[in-house]
């Protein structure tokens, strides 16, 4: 009996003693998880994709028109919410959810060629504000927008160090400035700038939940101070609001506070992104890590020596057969690298500028080139260009001895691949961000007229310009992780005649016959514009007043070309006389100095 009571008293003491351990260690484990930044963030973060996915299983039961829009504009609201982190951790199903409502190409080589029907907000938005809404395929859309909400849910285990957090937070601010105020993913509601308001909100949250991180708490005041006066000038109208000064006046200086932070955290950054970690200006020379852009221009010592072979390379009339042309002949420097003809002789295209060429993913006016280097090799090729080869080249180098010795010093050794390099790195310190814009953009001197500023907020809000020209470098590559360099079809007229025919060029469907790409081409920089007239890809165009006459009055279906697949919108943008020389005015700031 003794023994029965005795096993039972140490029962219960190891039970309560068990219980006992199981409390602290539960306790342990919740002080730990609320103390844990990472771990509140993702609580946050899933809850944020719950109220996301509740709100777009409202808009698949919604009954009418006006039901699904008030379900959707709340699922819209949280997913900028989600944004910031949304789009730093899970690029793709980012993308798919915000996709353009556009046929969606992926072309990675002849044999493996995908054509799909957008899905996500961007096309909901535009369904449920058409004329004729479908309420049963905006119920499939939201669906498939749901699914996959609900998959990047399931799948939801945010792994962030201190620098992720810094490199999330200056995507968004990046974001918010380049696309974000410009209308790029609200294309009928225009409701970007309520957008923007939230994503900077999720910014605030982020850095307040990091906010044990700050040595210097006066840092966490700057930031709630600066967020606050950002969210209240945010309430504007999309029209009239000023995107020059915001960017000014508040995107670069939250660059600066980023800056001051990874700083105060003792962050160590492994490399570098399309940005470099230091930058405090969007327009700027050390805004970009070129590395980031091509594998081979590995940053050295002896960098500055490469470009300068490279000038002489590109400058050289002997590496052609004819020995009567070089690179520079058709990309005449005065002239912006551009040649001033609407094509040059026994060519089909208008010469591009080389100018910030360094800065995108694809080249060519179809983009049928990945690299520059790749791109010299088709110049080299081409009969009607240097109708040369590569062995033909290197043979023209290793004549010359002042080269021989350059290439010795500078790579080591003589071949096609580094005189190919030599020419590329020359081209990819063509990016001087030194216009007029851009000194007075960062401060350096105020010199901009009332027209240009206009100009410039009229380019990325009203005329809707800046949606398919990105700054900073104004060209097709989308920031913030310029990964993808757009083409566009927008129906450019084979004259100025009327009753003009599309130009006969196929552009982008000559690489893979793919039928869905007839007539699209690569979005170039407007950077040093005024400098490269003829303008279009078959320089149709004399003045910038001709082109934004076009854009103005809704591109080729403007002009009556019945074009399937353009992604212009064909409405006009009842942009006045005074407004279209407004934007002719900012786009004359662009020239580099």
């Amino acid at each position: 009996m003794f023994s029965i009571y005795l096993n039972l008293n140490i029962t219960r003491t190891l039970s309560a003693c068990l219980f006992l351990v199981l409390l602290l260690g539960c306790n342990q484990k919740k002080e730990a998880y609320e103390s844990d930044p990472v771990l509140i963030l993702q609580s946050n973060y899933k809850s944020g994709l719950q109220t996301c996915i509740k709100h777009l299983e409202a808009l698949e039961v919604a009954k009418n028109k006006t039901q699904g829009i008030k379900a959707y504009k709340l699922a819209r609201s949280a997913f900028k919410s989600l944004e910031p982190i949304l789009a730093f951790v899970d690029k793709a199903n980012y993308k798919f959810l915000n996709a353009p409502n556009i046929l969606k190409i992926e072309e990675e080589d002849a044999t493996d060629i995908k054509i799909n029907n957008p899905k996500g907000f961007q096309v909901l938005e535009e369904m449920l504000f058409d004329d004729d809404v479908d309420l049963a395929t905006i119920k499939t859309t939201a669906k498939a927008t749901k699914n996959r909400l609900n998959l990047v849910l399931k799948n939801t285990s945010l792994k962030l160090k201190n620098h992720h957090v810094i490199w999330l937070i200056r995507d968004e601010i990046a974001r918010v400035a380049l696309t974000g105020i410009t209308g790029f993913d609200s294309p009928v509601l225009e409701n970007s700038l309520f957008e923007a308001q939230i994503a900077y909100k999720t910014i605030q949250d982020i850095l307040n939940v990091f906010k044990s991180n700050f040595k210097n708490q006066n840092l966490v005041k700057n930031w709630n101070t600066e967020i606050a006066e950002t969210i209240a000038i945010l309430n504007a109208d999309f029209n009239t609001f000023d995107r020059y000064s915001f960017i000014k006046n508040h995107t670069n200086k939250q660059l600066r506070l980023l800056v001051e932070t990874q700083s105060d955290w003792n962050v160590n950054f492994p490399f570098e992104l399309a940005f470099k970690n230091n930058m405090t200006s969007l327009f700027s020379n050390e805004t970009f890590n070129l590395n980031y852009f091509s594998d081979s221009n590995k940053q050295d010592h002896k960098v500055v020596k490469k470009a300068t072979l490279g000038q002489l390379l590109f400058n050289d009339k002997n590496l052609s057969t004819s020995q009567e042309i070089s690179c520079a002949t058709c990309h005449v420097k005065e002239k912006a690298f551009t040649d001033g003809f609407k094509t040059f002789k026994k060519q089909t295209r208008n010469t591009p500028t080389v100018a910030y060429a360094a800065l995108q993913k694809s080249f060519f006016y179809d983009g049928r080139a990945g690299s520059l280097e790749g791109q010299i090799v088709s110049v080299i090729d081409n009969k009607d260009e240097f109708h040369s080869d590569l062995k033909t080249i290197t043979n023209a180098v290793l004549k010359n001895p002042k080269y021989v010795s350059a290439f010795n010093e500078y790579y080591g050794k003589i071949s096609d691949r580094e005189i190919r390099h030599a020419i590329a790195t020359y081209i990819r310190s063509l990016n001087t961000f030194n216009s007029k814009f851009d000194r007075n953009i960062n401060n350096l001197e105020q010199s901009l007229t009332k027209s240009e500023i206009n100009g410039f907020n009229i380019f990325n809000g009203k005329g809707k310009c800046a949606t398919c020209h990105f700054a900073p470098v104004f060209n097709g590559t989308v920031p913030p992780n310029f990964t993808e360099s757009e083409m566009e079809l927008i129906g450019v007229p084979n004259s100025t005649k009327m009753k003009p025919k599309v130009s006969p060029d196929l552009g982008r469907y000559n690489v893979f016959n793919t039928k869905e790409r007839k007539f699209f081409f690569k979005t170039p920089t407007i950077r040093n514009i005024e400098k490269t007239a003829p303008y279009m890809h078959n320089g149709v165009y004399n003045t910038l007043d001709e082109v934004l006459v076009f854009y103005n009055n809704g591109g080729g279906s403007g002009l009556g070309l019945d074009l399937e697949y353009q992604t212009l919108p064909s409405d006009s943008l009842n942009l006045s006389n005074s407004e279209i020389k407004d934007v002719v005015n900012f786009m004359k700031t662009l020239n580099d100095e």
